[in-house]
């Protein structure tokens, strides 16, 4: 295998055919029930009955979901479309070396989330044996959660989709229960859930704390709208159809309507759980008022969760990533443990307080990404891309020395403006990571390395699924076999 292949044409990274996108709609919204129960969106919930009703808090909620769904299907059209993943089409803004800093970066943040809720999940699963057995080592609890999560995701995505459709269902119940647990607490101290607020506030104050709740719910997905082409490449889509609502009606329906509802329901836990015992954590809560077989259910629903959410949100795009970095030599399942080992040498249960600050951090700064895959994607090739030059080392995309120094501009700039911003970061992120973006791309980067699909936009040349082509992309050793048969013709003749 030659040096220059080793990266861009890992077997894991090249474009998904039709016929293997194996997740449908339901599939994908049931994936979404799983990841969206995050300690992070009871926190928002708790965060939020602090100076706002429930009822405002859900409202801003929801806003927040809808708006980052449709970003979140907005850029999986790329994976929809080319069946790419993300690391692959980042190579267009960033070139083919440049790709992987922005990457390893997403791949950084959800190896260290994957740690988080694998802490979070294996507390819950010692509380669990604990009650049941007497059991009580959370240490082993975590290597044992951990191994399972990494096994399952490395089995592949059909795996990652058959656990989602198993959790999701009973996650549902248990939340049901929940929620009704936690209200009873609240009732009980004369709290009325809906109208009580620790600390009302008013006028532009108010204003201020609904934008808050707003931004919090999408800041905390921006990294998913950023990589979700690394799971939307595997979801079904007909072909043929130049309808984009109806091409991707699988993320349309999991983006849209099953990761609002689950994370405003998640949001409303959290709210509650505040509310009963003012802390936002359900663990705590239930902790407190449940005892024996009624806890360890209610548990269980926390395992399971941070399981779904790891293996979807978490451990795929990041081992997409490293696969993307290393190459053959660390096919999908290598990236998988990779990314568990990160998650776990971090140390999650000493760092915790520390790193959740830091990756909500990373995720607004990550919202500049979204920006530039949009400007790039939809503003500038108009959703048509040079396929085959993506897996080619001097190919369009090498750009200068492998580095598009547009998006990179406009990364730090965005970024930098996420970051002063920080109650509006996915927004401002994105505005000024795209508009860059699209300025410097347009009048100064694309005339010093002019792009094929942007001189002739053709359909049939550089759309994917949409006349319904499977782009296949050969090996360089294919390649060199098709030359040598050529020229033996050709000698022949």
């Amino acid at each position: 295998m030659k040096k220059d292949e080793s990266y861009l044409k890992s077997p894991d990274l090249l474009p998904i055919a039709h016929k293997d996108r194996k997740i449908g709609t339901g599939g994908f919204a049931m994936m979404w029930v799983g990841m969206a129960v995050v300690l992070a969106a009871f926190a928002i919930g708790g965060a939020g009955v602090q100076s706002l009703s429930l009822t405002w808090v859900v409202a801003a909620t929801i806003i927040g979901t809808l708006g980052i769904g449709l970003f979140i299907t907005v850029i999986g059209d790329i994976g929809i479309e080319h069946g790419l993943s993300f690391p692959v089409y980042m190579r267009a803004p960033f070139g083919t070396i440049g790709t992987h800093i922005p990457s390893i970066v997403r791949g950084l943040a959800a190896s260290f989330w994957f740690g988080i809720n694998t802490y979070f999940g294996a507390t819950a699963m010692n509380a669990i044996l604990n009650v049941l057995f007497g059991f009580d080592n959370w240490f082993v609890c975590f290597l044992i959660f951990a191994t399972l999560q990494l096994v399952n995701t490395a089995l592949g995505i059909k795996a990652v989709e058959r656990f989602a459709d198993l959790a999701a269902p009973v996650i549902i119940i248990i939340s049901v229960w929940m929620y009704a647990s936690l209200s009873d607490q609240a009732v009980a101290q004369g709290r009325e859930v809906w109208a009580w607020i620790e600390s009302p506030v008013t006028g532009g104050a108010a204003v201020t704390a609904f934008l808050v709740v707003i931004f919090s719910n999408m800041g905390f997905w921006a990294t998913i709208s950023a990589d979700i082409p690394s799971i939307s490449r595997f979801i079904k889509a007909p072909k043929f159809e130049r309808n984009w609502v109806k091409r991707n009606k699988g993320t349309l329906v999991g983006s849209m309507i099953a990761l609002p509802i689950t994370q405003t329901f998640m949001v409303i836990i959290g709210g509650v759980s505040y509310i009963a015992v003012s802390n936002y954590d359900p663990v705590v809560a239930l902790q407190e008022a449940a005892t024996g077989l009624v806890l360890g259910i209610l548990l269980l629903m926390i395992v399971l969760a941070q399981w779904s959410t790891n293996v979807s949100a978490n451990l795929v795009p990041a081992a997409t990533i490293f696969s993307n970095v290393g190459g053959p030599k660390v096919p999908f399942w290598a990236g998988v443990f990779i990314a568990g080992i990160i998650g776990s040498v971090v140390q999650p249960w000493s760092l915790f307080n520390i790193l959740i600050p830091i990756l909500l951090i990373v995720g607004g700064i990550l919202s500049a990404i979204v920006g530039i895959l949009f400007a790039d994607y939809y503003l500038l090739r108009k959703r048509r891309v040079n396929v085959p030059d993506l897996y080619e080392q001097n190919g369009q995309y090498r750009y200068m020395n492998g580095v598009n120094a547009a998006g990179f501009i406009a990364w730090v700039l965005g970024g930098l403006a996420a970051y002063f911003l920080s109650n509006y970061s996915f927004l401002v992120g994105f505005i000024v990571g795209a508009g860059t973006y699209f300025v410097l791309a347009k009048y100064w980067w694309f005339k010093k390395y002019e792009q094929a699909e942007m001189i002739d936009p053709s359909d049939e040349k550089y759309l994917g699924i949409t006349v319904g082509r499977d782009w296949t992309i050969m090996s360089d050793s294919e390649s060199h076999a098709v030359q040598e048969v050529g020229s033996a013709l050709d000698e022949r003749s």
